[in-house]
């Protein structure tokens, strides 16, 4: 069995203070980058803005998620598509998963996942992009033109054979 290919990617989320009536926090994703290891930890933390790093997440390359690597390939901005989640009482939401599949994002939106897309570093989309090329090839698109489409003569012909 041909393993899977695999990637570590790092999340990054970053707070900003709401104002107005109710206060609070709004956090959002920043950023996707190389997992260098860890524990989830504080990159800054001021009162106006926090930002958190939390490694571990894994992005793999598997076969039955191919159209969905290709779609975020041959997109203007390839991404790291991200679910975040916030458990009930804690102030700081976390990333749960992540994934380089459009399709997979999709799905996880249509379940009630909170996905948010950064930017995928250029290392990382070139080796999805291989991978692409190397196990992909997209289906031809199977249409048939409107009859409307055919012209005179075919309308003619049409109207001639009844």
């Amino acid at each position: 069995m041909t393993p899977i290919p695999t990637s570590q990617v790092a999340v990054i989320l970053e707070r900003f203070p709401v104002g107005g009536r109710w206060g609070g926090d709004r956090w959002e994703l920043l950023g996707a980058v190389p997992d260098m290891g860890g524990e989830a930890r504080a990159i800054l933390d001021t009162p106006e803005s926090s930002q958190w790093l939390h490694p571990g997440f894994e992005v793999q390359l598997r076969r039955d998620e191919a159209e969905g690597y290709y779609l975020n390939a041959s997109s203007e901005q390839p991404s790291v598509f991200v679910s975040i989640r916030q458990a009930e009482g804690e102030t700081m939401p976390r990333p749960f998963q992540c994934t380089l599949s459009y399709n997979e994002a999709a799905r996880w939106m249509d379940g009630g996942e909170r996905v948010e897309r950064a930017q995928a570093w250029p290392e990382l989309a070139q080796w999805m992009a291989q991978w692409v090329e190397a196990n992909y090839r997209p289906e031809p698109k199977k249409r048939q033109r409107p009859r409307s489409f055919e012209g005179k003569e075919g309308v003619l012909r049409e109207k001639g054979d009844r």
